[in-house]
């Protein structure tokens, strides 16, 4: 028997993914379920697993700062990423030659990803310092922001949204006050369309994904932007996006 641990800030993902294994992988043993990367790292201390099933996006830390917690001697289990993230930044993780899950978990895919654990059972810490900074390359960049005599250039990561009006582009930063462009909303999303983190949530709005708050259902529903602002969500882009926070 396999021992296993599941970190992820989403109780329904955990306990699904439990249920999954119990059926279909009878040779894993789930020891514990986390909900937070600091209470993943004292279960992995106390129960000492061979598998951790992680999490990437959680609220308070990522999962790729695990390995901050321990020392590499310390690191005597592998690990199977379990993420939402899109296409674009999957290419980080076959690159890094880690193994992961995208959600929503299919069977064949959890099982594929076990043979290869088995397999390959061991450190792999290379990797997945490899996993952190390719990551990093795919969100970090930054853009190009055409303004009256100037061209900003700005971290992707200090972009809270874009708003657009007509043939004109509204940018909020982070810290700073907005900027007003002449370049439409089209305009930006297509420089965007590579980086994960910019998602396109309305006619009118594209947002950064760290950056969401709160997701409100009532008046129609609307997003909650680094506790401060509030912009609308399109309903038919709702399902889309939960995938892509959860």
């Amino acid at each position: 028997m396999f021992r296993a641990i599941i970190i992820d800030d989403e109780e329904m993902a955990r306990v699904l993914l439990q249920g999954i294994l119990a059926e279909y992988a009878t040779d894993i043993e789930v020891v514990d379920l986390c909900k937070d990367l600091p209470t993943g790292v004292k279960s992995i201390r106390k129960n000492k697993p061979d598998l951790v099933f992680l999490d990437i996006e959680m609220p308070g830390h990522s999962g790729l700062e695990l390995l901050d917690f321990f020392d590499e001697n310390e690191v005597d289990f592998s690990i199977i990423f379990v993420t939402a993230y899109n296409r674009y930044a999957i290419q980080a993780f076959k690159l890094s030659a880690v193994d992961y899950l995208l959600k929503p978990i299919e069977v064949e895919d959890l099982l594929q990803a076990l043979e290869l654990f088995k397999k390959n059972k061991g450190k792999k810490i290379d990797n997945l310092r490899m996993l952190k900074h390719n990551l990093k390359q795919n969100t970090s960049k930054k853009v190009a922001l055409t303004t009256l005599g100037s061209i900003r250039f700005v971290d992707s990561q200090d972009i809270l949204f874009f708003q657009g009006d007509g043939s004109y582009t509204k940018v909020f930063l982070k810290n700073e006050s907005p900027l007003t462009l002449s370049k439409g909303l089209k305009n930006f999303e297509t420089m965007l369309a590579e980086m994960p983190n910019f998602f396109r949530c309305h006619k009118s709005y594209i947002v950064n994904i760290h950056h969401i708050t709160d997701y409100v259902k009532s008046d129609g529903g609307y997003l909650i932007i680094d506790k401060e602002h509030q912009i609308g969500i399109s309903a038919d882009k709702v399902d889309a996006l939960l995938k892509m926070l959860t």
